[in-house]
């Protein structure tokens, strides 16, 4: 009788615990949520509620980076890009508050929570919710959320495709290369050249039948053949030639509203995985006589998802190469393995590059340039130099080799014309340093919001110094100094030149705790 009311109570204590945790999420998705227009017509669901247990990571597969930004960010950005404006939702479960804060609160954009991973086609399912709310009853893109090499050119063909080949519903597919065995993706059936009896298929030739999920292929009998029906024409297949099928789903869908919203229900688990895959709503779809089609995109990198480590870092080593190709002839990169432009900075350069000047920016190895950075004709970052925030370099900047440089969000580093920054300097904050000026290696400065730091032109800072929330003036040489929160006056002596500034230092504190050895 005890354990049956330990039991009781700890389910009890459980599903208060669950039904406090969905208050606090749903909270968290108005807070984050905007509004859905009910006035456009296009949608994008994208699915990000698995964490992917095969990651093997505390953080969400969704939010693992790939060229500096989390894959669910990096397929949110292609959908509004390429959907042009699109009603956005997103599908979030596990590690719910990181994604909703990850991604933001962004125009058109809302979210959903599946509280049980049941699947692709619950997850499409709980996604459709808000859809209904506003009445929607156009085209929905479907969109997982790991395939983070997916672009705005890529989205924007497939939508082209989907209006142009007049059908209910568009897969979109990527071809296998290499072993077969090791192809762990869903298989595209179509329709062969001829039947089971062997009479010819005709006009159904190479039609979409189904999508077979490699678990339930591996679990049919090898001995007998699976038979499907198109059409009233049964096809068959042996267990091998559906293993050796080399298109396989890339997890990106369109299809039109309506039928979704008829036949998603008719979805069952009746497979391996006891999951409900929207996969199963191509077969649905074809005995209801609607068409489903599908198409694969010309870069095949882009249909790439992952569930392990290695593949993310496959992906990496592509959207780096994919950067090195766009900027290779357009400036220099020392190491086309080891550095990081993001995106942003990327189509600046571009821009740059249309208005025919030469750039002459020259970035070396192990260079990171975060997507603030504002760069200019003519600047050199050496090995290993880390930029990021909104730093806004002048012409003819130099920076050598390990320095950093860098500001919070709302803050602004401006670097005047000619500047060089020598080795290993770190330089943060709110700054202005002047043109010409010269900051030599072992220099730190930090300029707060409070305290900003304003280095004037032809300014030399050199040796052991530091300086917080300081003015100096044009002119000035400071040597082996720490000046916080100072102004340097532009003293000129009696033979015309400024006076330097050398071995400033605070009175020491905690003089009683040296002594000598």
């Amino acid at each position: 009788m005890f354990s049956l009311k330990l039991r009781c109570f700890i389910y009890l204590n459980n599903e208060k615990v669950k039904k406090e945790s969905n208050v606090e999420i749903q909270q968290i998705i108005d807070q984050y949520g905007d509004k859905l227009n009910s006035n456009i017509q296009e949608a994008a669901i994208i699915l990000a509620a698995g964490h992917g247990k095969r990651i093997k990571s505390n953080i969400s597969k969704m939010l693992h980076k790939i060229w500096g930004e989390p894959t669910a960010v990096r397929v949110h950005k292609a959908a509004a890009e390429g959907l042009e404006n699109p009603n956005i939702v997103m599908v979030v479960g596990i590690k719910a508050e990181d994604v909703i804060k990850t991604i933001g609160k962004k125009s058109q954009t809302t979210f959903a929570y599946q509280e049980f991973q049941n699947g692709t086609g619950d997850a499409v399912r709980v996604g459709m919710e808000p859809l209904k709310k506003i009445n929607f009853n156009g085209d929905v893109y479907i969109f997982p959320g790991d395939m983070g090499l997916l672009d705005k050119d890529t989205v924007k063909k497939f939508r082209q495709d989907f209006k142009n080949l007049n059908c209910d519903m568009l897969v979109m597919t990527g071809i296998y290369e290499g072993d077969y065995r090791k192809n762990y993706y869903g298989r595209i059936i179509r329709v062969p050249q001829k039947d089971k009896f062997g009479n010819d298929s005709g006009d159904d030739l190479g039609s979409v039948i189904e999508i077979m999920e490699q678990k339930d292929i591996l679990n049919l009998s090898d001995d007998r053949p699976y038979e499907v029906t198109y059409k009233g024409k049964i096809y068959s297949f042996t267990k091998d030639e559906l293993l050796r099928i080399n298109e396989f789903n890339a997890g990106v869908y369109a299809v039109k509203f309506k039928p979704l919203s008829e036949h998603i229900n008719k979805i069952t688990s009746d497979n391996v995985q006891g999951e409900i895959y929207i996969t199963d709503l191509i077969s649905i779809f074809n005995k209801n006589g609607l068409k489903v089609k599908a198409v694969s995109p010309d870069d095949q990198s882009v249909v790439l998802g992952f569930n392990v480590k290695s593949v993310l870092k496959e992906m990496e080593a592509i959207a780096r190469a994919k950067a090195y190709d766009k900027l290779k002839d357009i400036i220099e990169i020392d190491d086309p393995d080891d550095f990081f432009i993001a995106d942003e900075v990327i189509e600046q350069i571009l821009e740059m590059d249309k208005k025919g000047i030469p750039l002459d920016i020259r970035i070396g190895k192990g260079v990171y340039i975060g997507k603030n950075v504002k760069l200019n004709y003519g600047v050199e970052l050496k090995k290993n130099v880390y930029v990021d925030g909104n730093v806004i370099f002048g012409k003819n900047v130099k920076v050598w080799e390990n320095a950093l440089l860098s500001t919070f969000p709302h803050q602004q580093f401006i670097i005047g014309d000619n500047v060089e920054i020598l080795w290993g300097d770190i330089i943060k904050g709110n700054i202005v340093i002047g043109e010409n000026s010269r900051i030599e290696s072992s220099v730190n400065m930090t300029g707060s919001d409070e305290f900003p730091l304003r280095i004037g032109k032809n300014v030399l800072i050199k040796g052991t110094s530091y300086l917080f929330g300081t003015i100096v003036e044009d002119d000035v040489h400071i040597e082996h100094s720490i000046l916080i929160k100072k102004k340097v006056e532009r003293v000129l002596k009696k033979d015309g030149t400024v006076r330097a500034v050398r071995f400033y230092l605070p009175m020491p504190e905690g003089v009683d705790s040296v002594t000598d050895l």
